[in-house]
């Protein structure tokens, strides 16, 4: 499988306006250049987000019914496995979620899958 790496041309003029306005390092004045966040508002929502600055998590297919299933589980104090993803975000999000269902009085566990024996499939 060959992966390529997307490199950004970089806007020299545009990351030193950016670093000059907020006072920020040149490494972060680059990432919101890149990400194309220059008003004041968007720097906010990328560096200190709040609560309404999130997605809404219904808008996820059949969340509700993941919710409801969840709800049943804490209601019964079933047992429940969380299977999840092996990469960064994964990870992070199965400790997120074991960690407020414990909060949430249930027995939680994870499975991550091998990498090499359970890896995603190049077919």
């Amino acid at each position: 499988m060959n992966k390529k790496w997307q490199i950004y041309e970089t806007d020299e003029e545009k990351i030193k306006q950016i670093q000059e306005k907020y006072n920020i390092n040149k490494l972060l004045a680059t990432i919101l250049s890149n990400r194309n966040i220059i008003e004041e508002k968007d720097l906010r929502k990328f560096l200190k987000p709040n609560r309404n600055d999130f997605y809404d998590p219904f808008l996820i297919k059949d969340m509700d019914i993941a919710v409801e299933r969840i709800i049943k589980a804490i209601k019964n104090n079933e047992k429940v496995i969380i299977y999840g993803d092996y990469d960064v975000d994964g990870i992070t999000s199965i400790t997120v979620l074991k960690s407020f269902l414990k909060d949430q009085g249930l027995d939680a566990d994870a499975y991550i899958p091998n990498r090499l024996e359970e890896g995603y499939r190049t077919k």
